[in-house]
């Protein structure tokens, strides 16, 4: 989508748009074009300006206009200051490849019973020894944004998300870094604006309370309250997630793993210019107004562990 935003929501959708993140479809032109001239006074943001991408921020932000400015402006710090996320976004690149056929990240087709979109992530199928958890998520972010980019309904019924941990052993944990855990749910939680609506812990390890406990600390309330984790028990895995938008090795009846990852290997190369091209969108820090940010600034994890308890 590019250029003028033409709405194609069913009227459901249109009608949940406007109860549940305030969507004007007589105001969004003008919602759009305000944080559009908005960016033209930031000297230091270089950022996409097309209707879509603009509405989705409003979307995510719920149409204050304010909260649209603040995870703008983040979104495009976070690119720029984790440049081993967002630098080099070749999919065909031998060792993003790799990562990308092992399924780790991987959108389901269709919906939820709430309409929302499933994500799987297989956190432990690659090898530790020779992949960093780097190099795992600037791979699976190159899914994570065509996700977000090619799918509007979710951008207004939001995302469920389901973590299984099958397998993941002890140097898997300990690639589990608090600082690698600060960055990524600093950038998923304050740079998107993305709808998160549960997250679902299945298959997980005796020792993953300690792991547990740190995310913890960097998560704001709302996501906390919609953390379930159910261990190896689908039956409570279904009450959160239907059977009919899992994959049939979850005991669902929507597909396969392996047809779910061809079709995003497909996307994936399909989008590959628009993966390079998107690299140059971020900030300058030498142009910003005031005082110029650090990756420290948004990822350090000094002060975090005050209050942490992980026994």
């Amino acid at each position: 989508m590019v250029g003028e935003y033409v709405c194609t929501l069913s009227e459901e959708l249109q009608k949940r748009a406007k109860e549940e993140i305030n969507e004007d479809p007589e105001r969004r032109a003008e919602d759009i074009q305000h944080i559009r001239d908005w960016l033209k006074h930031q000297p230091h943001i270089k950022a996409r300006t097309d209707d879509w991408t603009i509405l989705r921020f409003l979307r995510g932000c719920k149409f204050s206009l304010q909260r649209t400015k603040e995870k703008t402006e983040m979104f495009y710090t976070c690119k720029s200051l984790c440049p081993e996320w967002y630098k080099n976004r070749d999919p065909q690149d031998k060792k993003m490849r790799a990562i990308l056929e092992l399924g780790m990240f991987l959108p389901l087709p269709g919906y939820d019973n709430q309409g929302r979109k499933v994500v799987i992530i297989r956190t432990a199928k690659h090898d530790p020894k020779v992949t960093s958890m780097d190099e795992v998520f600037k791979a699976t972010q190159f899914i994570h944004d065509i996700l977000w980019l090619e799918d509007e309904q979710m951008s207004i019924t939001g995302v469920v998300q389901m973590m299984d941990m099958e397998n993941i052993t002890a140097a898997h944990v300990l690639q589990m870094s608090p600082a690698l855990l600060k960055k990524a749910i600093t950038i998923w939680q304050e740079g998107y604006p993305l709808r998160p609506k549960g997250v679902n812990y299945i298959n997980t390890p005796a020792a993953f309370d300690t792991v547990f406990n740190i995310m913890k600390s960097f998560m704001n309330e709302k996501i906390k309250r919609r953390t379930h984790i159910h261990g190896s028990d689908l039956d409570s895995l279904h009450k959160e997630v239907p059977k009919e938008v899992l994959p049939v090795e979850y005991g669902g009846t929507n597909g396969t793993i392996e047809d779910i990852k061809k079709y995003w290997l497909q996307r994936v190369d399909a989008r590959r210019d628009w993966l390079i091209e998107d690299e140059q969108y971020g900030v300058d820090e030498s142009k910003r107004p005031g005082k110029a940010k650090t990756s420290a600034d948004l990822f350090g994890i000094e002060g975090s562990f005050r209050k942490l308890n992980v026994d």
